[in-house]
């Protein structure tokens, strides 16, 4: 059974810094795509970042670039997120993703195929 488990998240103030992991289980990850989205009640699933191949310097959405960084370990099979300089509009719900999802529709949430539970970033003003 494919698994994706959260972790890392809470509450930080404005400015601070919060380092979210995903560990997968299951199978093995090293050729999927690895992302992070987010989302805020009443509203849709944000990109966030992905990750194409642990080599790789990652893709970002346009309201994290610059602030965040997603890294992954294969031999882990985890993938991290890095977000510094936490903004109050950075407060939501960060999930998980992975799929074999093709490079130009990374940003795409029905092209992953497995998803964790979620972790709450709550950043105070």
């Amino acid at each position: 059974q494919v698994q994706l488990v959260e972790s890392g998240g809470g509450l930080v103030q404005a400015g601070g810094s919060l380092r979210l992991s995903c560990a997968a289980s299951g199978r093995t990850f090293s050729t999927y795509v690895m992302g992070w989205f987010r989302q805020v009640s009443g509203k849709e699933r944000e990109f966030v970042a992905a990750s194409i191949w642990s080599g790789g310097t990652g893709n970002y959405g346009d309201s994290v670039k610059g602030r965040f960084t997603i890294s992954r370990d294969n031999a882990k099979n985890t993938v991290y997120l890095q977000m510094n300089s936490l903004k109050p509009e950075d407060t939501a719900v960060y999930y998980c993703a992975a799929g074999p999802v093709i490079r130009g529709l990374v940003t795409t949430a029905r092209m992953y195929d497995y998803w964790g539970q979620g972790t709450q970033v709550t950043v105070s003003s």
